[in-house]
């Protein structure tokens, strides 16, 4: 009998680390706090220097987008893992705050989430988002950009800058909502100096 209680207490705490620590990992993904990129997922993500994959979806508003739509400018297309989350709202909100500098130089925003679109609309209203949420609530676009697969079905936090010509010129796989968008900002101020200069060599 004494066996039997002592089996069933280890049984007890085990279930719970398994709990805590599901919930740990949650709160990690939601809050945006950086992991490890494991290379398994690092292989799927669609490689710099390779054309974008094309995608079509629609935004809280209900307004259809698609990339040819974002031919001939800079475009941010920008994964996250759920809408009105601390970690997602930091992103979201900082791209928000940024955006004029961003469209100063050429480049626009899209975000991208499994969120159903009143969910995204619920959310751009509440934080006065100005740029399109597309609600890919069937993956396909997550899918597409190898973002998709990320812990309970959350899509990985992943950017995708893409340049004019409609090539992934630069890919973030690990992100932190805090700093992302002065980081893309300044990384497409430097790629867009680089051109300057290769042309003026030529």
């Amino acid at each position: 009998m004494e066996r039997y209680f002592k089996n069933r207490k280890i049984a007890s705490v085990k279930k719970i680390r398994v709990v805590m620590t599901m919930i740990a990992t949650v709160f990690i993904i939601l809050t945006g706090i950086s992991l490890p990129i494991h290379k398994a997922f690092a292989e799927q993500a669609a490689s710099e220097g390779m054309p974008a994959p094309n995608f079509i979806g629609k935004d809280q508003d209900g307004d259809t987008h698609k990339l040819s739509d974002y031919r001939h400018q800079w475009l941010i297309l920008y994964f996250f893992p759920k809408a009105d989350t601390p970690g997602c709202t930091t992103e979201a909100c900082t791209f928000r705050d940024g955006i004029m500098k961003l469209k100063k130089i050429g480049a626009s925003v899209v975000g991208v989430s499994m969120d159903d679109r009143e969910s995204q609309e619920h959310f751009a209203k509440k934080y006065h988002i100005p740029f399109p949420l597309l609600a890919d609530h069937t993956g396909t676009i997550a899918k597409a950009y190898g973002a998709a697969g990320g812990f309970l079905g959350f899509d990985h936090r992943y950017t995708f800058l893409i340049d004019p010509q409609g090539k992934i010129a630069k890919r973030y796989l690990d992100v932190d909502p805090d700093r992302h968008s002065k980081q893309v900002l300044e990384d497409i101020r430097k790629l867009q100096s680089q051109k300057r200069n290769t042309h003026s060599s030529t």
